[in-house]
Parts: structure tokens; sequence; C-alpha cells
């Protein structure tokens, strides 16, 4: 049953009809296309309906990118999917135990649920889901600009069903929750209402604002890693810091850590991690959690991480990050030969070198540590363990550290050749 101020929102006006038949033609590749129209056709024979629905219903309306296809089914999802499977080179990963499956063909791949209802038996609660009607499926979800969907049988094709006024709310750019227990169900709804409204441009409707601030509290009842996850997705997002930034404004962001901060600082350094040229897989999630986290003392870094129950590549890297910020005072110091910086730096990941980079303050620090990822990371001697034995080096510790030394003076520009390397190993040995 609907409850508050949304439901009389929707019995006073209810949406026009449309079809949006010619705008997935317009917006879709032709695979996709054909890709809905055959399932459309196979759910028909089986006596069933099919819809597209969230977000990519949303985007095709806004004239947005978005190949995420999400269908829904009233009806068996496994077995239409193996349907529409059936003599096409279709992968089908079939999910019994919640009704889905996924399919996968060349670099595409589409969802199908069945259609379902939910009911929460406590804020923050996982929901106990039952099949149900299209109308149950567009109910559970957050906001009414993703509570839409298209029809995908022949007949109807690309008809929009919108029942609680999604067209709506985006003619006026705006993001609405369903109804008025929909924080409090389930909380994480708050940050992704953060980061519909600051990746659209739209604003929170006046009451789902207020109904949000009411329920920032009930953030306590979510798990860190959902949590986690919620914040990867901002991350993700084209400019995250937009999110985090209204995050930190609405008190969303302290309750992730109440040290965490997003101010012009970060929003620069957000910026400028994006501006720097690095390697395809950055900025990442890493990255920008690392810089968020940065200004954090040791012992509070630690407590996110286990907060988050972050995963350990990601909690290396802040630990990495931490570490590597305690020696921006020695790499600040001018006239650092090579084989200092390299001494201080090596041995970090690429995300505790780019973050210290980023956020040190310190140019000459940063002068440094881009000096070691760009040039000096890659200097080895030409001798390598096998040539030390072959020139009289005894096995063990030894060998280890005339490589070590051998580095340190190329590095420095005292031996700049394999002859200079044996000479230097022949001082080392007496030879």
């Amino acid at each position: 049953m609907l409850r508050g101020w949304t439901a009389c929102a929707i019995i006073w006006k209810m949406p026009d009809k449309i079809n949006l038949a010619k705008t997935i033609k317009a917006r879709l590749p032709q695979d996709l296309i054909d890709f809905i129209r055959r399932a459309g056709e196979a759910a028909e024979k089986d006596q069933q309906r099919l819809y597209l629905v969230g977000g990519v219903v949303r985007d095709l309306l806004l004239e947005r990118h978005n190949l995420d296809l999400d269908l829904v089914v009233e009806g068996n999802a496994i077995k239409l999917a193996e349907q529409i499977a059936s003599g096409k080179k279709v992968q089908v990963t079939a999910h019994p135990r919640f009704g889905t499956a996924t399919l996968r063909w060349s670099k595409c791949s589409a969802d199908i649920t069945t259609a379902r209802a939910e009911t929460y038996t406590r804020p923050g609660a996982l929901p106990a889901v039952r099949p149900g009607t299209i109308n149950d499926d567009l109910f559970r979800r957050d906001f009414t600009i993703n509570a839409m969907a298209i029809v995908l049988n022949p007949r109807q094709f690309g008809e929009i069903l919108d029942p609680h006024g999604g067209r709506q709310d985006i003619q006026k750019n705006l993001v609405r929750v369903l109804h008025d227990r929909s924080f409090i169900d389930d909380a994480t709804r708050i940050w992704r209402a953060l980061r519909y409204e600051q990746r659209l441009d739209f604003n929170l409707e006046r009451a789902t604002l207020a109904l949000l601030k009411k329920g920032v509290i009930y953030l306590d009842t979510i798990s860190g890693d959902r949590i986690r996850h919620e914040l990867e997705r901002v991350f993700k997002e084209e400019l995250p810091e937009k999110a985090l930034r209204r995050a930190d404004e609405l008190g969303v962001l302290g309750k992730v850590h109440p040290s965490l901060k997003c101010d012009d600082w970060l929003m620069e350094t957000f910026a400028l991690a994006r501006e720097r040229t690095l390697p395809d897989t950055f900025p990442h999630a890493e990255l920008y959690l690392a810089l968020l986290c940065y200004r954090l003392a040791p012992e509070e870094t630690e407590k996110l991480i286990s907060y988050l129950h972050l995963p350990k590549v990601a909690a290396r890297a802040l630990r990495e990050t931490v570490e590597l910020k305690e020696k921006i005072k020695e790499l600040s110091a001018h006239g650092l030969p090579p084989s200092q910086i390299y001494g201080l730096v090596h041995g970090y990941g690429m995300t505790a070198l780019t973050a210290n980079s980023l956020a040190a303050g310190s140019a000459t620090a940063a002068e440094h540590i881009e000096l070691y990822t760009n040039v000096l990371r890659y200097v080895n001697p030409a001798l390598g363990g096998n040539d030390l034995k072959n020139m009289g080096v005894p096995a063990g510790p030894e060998i280890k550290e005339i490589v070590q030394k051998l580095r340190e003076a190329r590095l420095d520009g005292k031996i700049t050749s394999r002859i200079e390397e044996e000479a230097m190993v022949r001082l080392f040995i007496g030879k």
C-alpha cells in the first residue's frame, strides 16, 4: 500500500501514455535492439509479459548513454532466458535462488529478473522477496525516475509504464522517493539519491530532502560492506567529488567516518587526479579513496579499513599511502640523490605514490615521486645474480647487497656500463 504524501501525488495525476519505440531505435545500437525484440517475441510466445526497466528507461527519456539492460518478466526469468538464447551464440548464467539470469553475447550482456515484491522486517535488513507483478516490482525501487518500465512484447513494444510519475519528475529535474519509509527501510538509498542528484544535475524533491535528513541516522543500520559498495559506485561517477560534497553538507559522509570531509581541497585534488597523465586504470576507486582518507590519522585509517571491510588490495593501498605520507618531509629536501629517492619510495604501489604526489602539498616531494615513477624505478644493473656467482661472489645475502650497490651507483650516474659494473664488483670482492 502506498503511504503518506506520495500516494496523494500519484492519485492526483497519472502520466500520459507514450511510446518510446522510436527513441529506442535512435538511442540503442542495433544488436541491442535486435536482442530486446527477440526477447519480447520469446516472452509473447510463452504468454509472459516482458519489460525493460530501471536506469536505461530513465536515460532513454533523458537522451543519455546507457547500455545496461535490465529486464523484468512477469513469469519465469530463467526459463525465458534459456528460450531467448536457444539457437543463438548466447551464454546463460542462471541464479535459481534469486530467480534471475544473465545473458552474454559478443561484448553485450543483459539481466533478466522475475517480477517481485519486497517487504522489510526492520530498518536496514535485506528485503524478503516474493513473486509479484510489474507494478509490485516498480514500487520496490528507489526513486520515481527509476520506477518506469517499457513493454517489450511485440504488440505493445515501446509503451511506457509510469505509475509513480517518473516522467513528470524528470521534466522537473527532481529526485523523489516512492514512499515516506524509503530511507528507513534501506538507508543505502540516501547515497543513491545523492549520486543521481549530482550526476543528472537534478534536485532532491523538497519532501524527499526532508525525509533524507531524518533518515541519516538509519545509516547506522547498514553494514560497512554495503556502505563500501555505495562508495565504490560514487567513485565510478564522472565527477565523484560532487556527490561527496553533497554528502558532507547533509551529514552523510560523516557517518562513514566523522573526520572525513569533502571541502575545496578535496574537490581540487580529485580534479587534479583526472588531469594527470596516468595509466588507463587511473583514477580508480582505490586512488579516490586514498585521497578522501589522506588527512585521516593512521589510527583513524585503520578504523575505516575495519569498518568498510576493505579487500586486501584496497587496505594495503591505504596503509601504504599513510606510510609514505610519513616520508614526505624527507622527500621534500632539495638536492636528494636519485639513489636516496629510490630508497625512500621503492616498493610502494601506484595508488600510494599517486595519492602522495597529488596530496602532499610539497612540489619538491611530488617531483621526486614523479621522477621515481617515470624513470628511477626502471633502472636496474646489467649484472644479475648468476653473473655475480660466475665472478666468484658466494651465494647468499652478499649477492643482494652487491646488486643494490650496483643499482645505487647506476641511479647516481657513477657507473654507466656493464664493464664499469664488473670493475665495481671486483673491487667489492677484492679481485
